[in-house]
């Protein structure tokens, strides 16, 4: 069971946009090799970060009106939202290290 919660284009916005903690967004497909490869990463963040901030996961495949409205064209991306607005992005399948530093400049 995955630590990060699923969203799709009927609940993104309340989840991420009326989020009252900044969310960490994983945009990703089951296809997808190097979004298998950041999956643990993305859980271990939700893990370390409960409480300060929301990690949620949506499936492009399945939800692709959130996905054309903030421009994915590669998965995985990992979108930061706070407050209601993107502020920060990373593509590709990143270490931890790099996706906590990331979020941490948001909290």
């Amino acid at each position: 069971m995955s630590a990060a919660a699923q969203v799709t284009d009927a609940t993104f916005e309340k989840e991420v946009i009326e989020s009252a903690v900044p969310v960490l967004v994983d945009f990703w497909a089951p296809w997808c090799g190097p979004c298998r490869m950041v999956a643990p990463v993305v859980d271990e963040i939700a893990e370390q970060y409960e409480g300060r901030v929301k990690v949620v996961k949506i499936n492009t495949d399945d939800n692709p009106s959130v996905a054309s409205r903030y421009g994915i064209r590669s998965i995985p991306t990992l979108m930061i939202f706070k407050e209601g607005q993107r502020v920060d992005m990373v593509v590709g399948a990143v270490p931890k290290t790099t996706l906590a530093t990331t979020l941490e400049k948001h909290i």
